[in-house]
Order: structure tokens, then C-alpha cells, then sequence
């Protein structure tokens, strides 16, 4: 019983200690892969942002729009606009599916009431 309860505080405090971690890699994601177009708070107000007509995440309506598929989807696979031109890269090949689902959080925490 002694040992069960060792694991269990064991699994959890790695777990309490790697959520920071986790916490810091996606904010460092962000900083390098999606500011300079969607700002550094998710408004798409930049320069690049304004010429790719990004979209605006601090906006409610923009997030009741989108699903977290949908996110997760072009995330992983990138955009394309009506001429099929690139507005967004994909980064399929850089983030694992699962680094992509834990990076939603963060674009959902954008959105102001």
C-alpha cells in the first residue's frame, strides 16, 4: 500500500511538474510560429496579419465560429485562400497531433467577453 501510494504522489507531482513545461513550449510555439501574423494577443492586428486577413481571435463571434477540429485541421494542415494561395503554413510536420489539441486552449483563451 506503501508503494502505491509513493507511485500515485510520484505520477502526479511529475505531472504537476510538467504542465509549466508544457505551458512554456506552447507559448514559445506561438511566439515563433503564430505572432508575427495573429499578434501577440490573437487579434491579427499586424502588419502580415492585416495583409493575410487573419483572423481576429480575440473576437467572440470568430471563436463561436470555429470548432476545435476545425482549429486543430488547419493548424495541422494549413490555409489556403479562395486563389489558392498559402496564407498559412502548416505545421503538421513540426507539432504532433497531440501538441496541436493542447495548443487550442491557448487560442481559445484569446477571446474576450
Amino acid at each position: 500500500m506503501k508503494k502505491l501510494s509513493l507511485f500515485i504522489l510520484s505520477s502526479v507531482a511529475i505531472g504537476w511538474l510538467a504542465s509549466p513545461a508544457l505551458a512554456e513550449d506552447i507559448t514559445e510555439t506561438w511566439d515563433r510560429q503564430c505572432k508575427k501574423c495573429h499578434g501577440a494577443d490573437g487579434s491579427g492586428q499586424t502588419k502580415m496579419g492585416k495583409k493575410l486577413s487573419a483572423l481576429d481571435y480575440t473576437d467572440p463571434a470568430v471563436q463561436s465560429e470555429l470548432t476545435d477540429e476545425e482549429m486543430f485541421r488547419v493548424i495541422k494542415e494549413g490555409a489556403v485562400n479562395e486563389k489558392g494561395k498559402t496564407i498559412m503554413k502548416p505545421l503538421g510536420e513540426e507539432m504532433t497531433d497531440e501538441e496541436i489539441w493542447e495548443f487550442i486552449p491557448l487560442i481559445r483563451g484569446f477571446a474576450k467577453d
